[in-house]
C-alpha cells in the first residue's frame, strides 16, 4: 500500500530508497512562495543512523508493517548472544555486533525487542535502563570530591565499565543508561 506525505506521522516506517526509514519528526511548510514540501527527520532502521531530509508535498512511499517481537537474552557464546523466543522457546544466536555498544549492558534473562519487517529482521533494542551490581571499583578517599574529578571507573557484573561517583562501593546496584553508557544513579536494595 502507498502513502504520501499527507498522511506522515511519527513512528511511522517506509521504504526510502529500498531501506526501511522510520519518521522522528516532520513539518509540513507552505512558503509564500513554490510549492509546498515536508521537512522530516528520519532513522534508518538497519543501522540506526539519523539525517534529515525534505520531501516534495504529495510524494508517495511504500509503507511498512513493523512488528515488535519479545525475545529474552539467555547467555553469551563466545562473539554470539543467544536469544530465546517468549512465544515459541526457540533459541537461537545473534551476532554481538548487531546490538553494538548496547551488548556490553546484557544481563541474563533480560528482556530484548526485536524490529522485523517482513521476513527482514532490522534490529536489536534493549531497555533504555538497567539496573546492574558494582563487581570492581577503587575505594574513595577522603578528600576525592574536594580535587574536582569527575568520578571514578567502576565496572558492572555484565563487564561493562562506567563512570561513577567517589561514593559508590563495590556491591551496590547502579542505574545506568543504555543509550549514552552513563551512570544515573544508586539503587536502594
Amino acid at each position: 500500500m502507498a502513502i504520501d506525505t499527507s498522511s506522515f506521522k511519527p513512528g511511522m516506517a517506509f521504504y526510502l530508497d529500498g531501506e526501511v526509514h522510520q519518521i522522528l519528526e516532520f513539518q509540513h511548510v507552505k512558503p509564500g512562495k513554490g510549492p509546498a514540501f515536508v521537512r522530516t527527520k528520519l532513522r534508518k532502521l538497519k543501522t540506526g543512523a539519523t539525517f534529515e531530509k525534505t520531501f516534495r508535498s504529495g510524494e508517495k512511499f511504500d509503507d511498512v508493517f513493523l512488528e515488535k517481537i519479545n525475545y529474552q537474552y539467555l547467555y553469551r557464546q563466545g562473539q554470539e548472544l543467544v536469544l530465546m523466543d517468549l512465544d515459541s522457546y526457540e533459541q537461537f544466536p545473534v551476532d554481538e555486533s548487531v546490538f553494538g555498544d548496547q551488548a556490553k549492558f546484557l544481563k541474563e534473562e533480560m528482556e530484548v525487542l526485536a524490529l522485523r519487517a517482513g521476513s527482514e529482521m532490522l534490529g536489536y533494542e534493549i531497555p533504555n535502563f538497567v539496573e546492574l551490581e558494582v563487581t570492581q571499583t577503587d575505594p574513595s578517599h577522603k578528600g576525592d570530591t574536594v580535587t574536582g574529578g569527575s568520578g571514578k571507573p567502576a565496572t558492572l557484573e555484565t563487564g561493562a565499565v562506567v563512570n561513577v561517583p567517589f561514593f559508590v562501593k563495590e556491591g551496590e546496584i547502579v542505574k545506568v543508561d543504555t543509550r549514552t553508557g552513563e551512570y544515573l544513579e544508586r539503587v536502594k536494595k
